[in-house]
């Protein structure tokens, strides 16, 4: 090959190797390294695209329960396996007709389609409440789950829907409390 065909292959090569480089590092960005979900980055567009066409879109916000318990009883990596079975349960029970993130810490997120797809919050619930195993150590798991059906809505927009999905994860987190309180 002759210098100036190579002299001008050159910046060619150097810009398809910049946006590869720069397409990587925005899909990085996107998911959370620990779990492999959407970051709230990531998962905002999609979920409002999901919102926009089902009529029947649910949203959903799960918090653990009592987590900095879990990592301060078993240490982080523990608590690291924790979030890593509340990410796979949350993205199995999503699996296919909506879409999880985790928002950050100890809190996640997801919109579905239509809950006539997916099993019901209530098997979601169970499964968020199986023990986590790690190290021998079987780990009690406890979440809140507060969910928002968007036709119930005036208006169909996911800070709308996340709004009422994290008073709906609050009141369950309070009501959880007191039933597990000896009288």
């Amino acid at each position: 090959m002759e210098l100036p065909a190579i002299a001008a292959a050159l910046p060619a090569l150097g810009w398809a190797l910049h946006g590869t480089l720069l397409a990587r590092r925005l899909s990085t960005a996107r998911r959370d390294p620990l779990t492999g979900l959407h970051t709230r980055a990531g998962w905002t567009t999609r979920a409002e695209r999901i919102i926009a066409r089902s009529p029947h879109a649910v949203a959903l916000l799960v918090d653990l329960d009592d987590f900095k318990t879990i990592n301060d009883t078993h240490g982080h990596l523990a608590g690291d396996a924790v979030i890593t079975a509340t990410a796979t349960r949350l993205a199995t029970w999503a699996s296919g007709h909506g879409i999880a993130a985790r928002l950050g810490g100890d809190e996640f997120a997801a919109v579905i389609t239509d809950p006539a797809k997916t099993p019901s919050t209530t098997a979601l619930r169970t499964a968020l409440h199986r023990p986590v195993t790690y190290r021998g150590l079987t780990i009690p798991v406890g979440a809140s789950v507060g969910v928002c059906h968007l036709a119930n809505l005036p208006a169909r927009t996911l800070t709308d829907a996340l709004s009422a999905a994290d008073a709906a994860m609050y009141a369950a987190k309070g009501h959880g409390r007191r039933n597990n309180t000896p009288r």
